[in-house]
């Protein structure tokens, strides 16, 4: 059975975690199936948003597999620790926006997915933490990163030093989660996707693509970036199909070109 699946819908594509038995945890070959998934994806011109979620009701994942940590050497679980800190960072570094459906506990590792996707909508029920601390580790694929810059360093020891777990609705107060979803998870999920797939798909990239790059620098360099990122739409097909739509008053037909 494959740990990590991938499912499309036209130009949405649909990650799932598949160790429900184990609360989605990661170990190596999760971790290597992930990646390949990733990689996959990112060359994919077809796919134009994706969502990342866990198999079953429990658990989006509960992070790293604890159970094969305890029997790796000190080369294997660096080799672990590596290889989910390069798998984040490719998710966080794909073209398309980026969902996460938490569907339930998100800790350690889990959660660090989570934060490397553009969006985050959980389930009443998830529970989301960097427990780190208490297995006398830290955080180490990016979590002590991303979650302070999401929510401001002060909140981010808070959590992370404590080990502290929270609910969703804790988690939407502080600004982790964009959305609780009161009735489907992956369907309110895919809704959003859709939001964003009505639109030009180049653009969306390149929008994307200036936020990120352009939200750890300067203003101005920040300014350069965007203007970068502008000049690669305006040859496009898609620009000019938008311009023909309104004229013609129809809905555009983008075709990513």
């Amino acid at each position: 059975m494959k740990k990590v699946t991938v499912e499309k819908y036209q130009h949405l594509a649909v990650v799932t975690l598949n160790r429900p038995e184990q609360l989605n945890c990661f170990d190596y070959e999760t971790l290597v199936q992930l990646e390949e998934a990733v990689e996959e994806l990112k060359l994919d011109v077809e796919v134009r948003t994706i969502i990342f979620t866990g198999a079953g009701e429990k658990a989006f994942s509960a992070g790293a597999d604890l159970k094969e940590r305890k029997h790796l050497t000190e080369k294997e679980v660096r080799r672990n620790v590596s290889k989910i800190r390069d798998v984040f960072n490719k998710i966080e570094e794909l073209p398309q926006p980026t969902i996460a459906a938490i569907n339930g506990y998100a800790l350690g590792g889990g959660f660090e997915l989570a934060l490397a996707c553009d969006f985050r909508y959980a389930a009443p029920s998830a529970v989301m933490g960097l427990t780190e601390v208490s297995w006398a580790i830290i955080p180490g694929a990016g979590g002590t990163q991303r979650l302070s810059r999401l929510i401001g360093i002060s909140r981010a020891k808070e959590l992370i030093l404590t080990a502290r777990k929270i609910n969703a609705n804790q988690a939407e107060h502080w600004g982790i989660l964009n959305k609780v979803v009161q009735s489907s998870l992956l369907e309110e999920a895919k809704e959003l996707a859709a939001e964003i797939m009505k639109n030009g798909p180049l653009a969306v990239r390149q929008a994307k693509y200036a936020i990120n790059h352009g939200s750890g620098v300067d203003l101005h360099t920040g300014i350069a970036l965007e203007a970068k990122a502008y000049e690669v739409i305006i040859p496009t097909e898609d620009r000019l199909e938008a311009l023909e739509a309104f004229k013609e008053k129809r809905a555009p037909v983008f075709q990513g070109k």
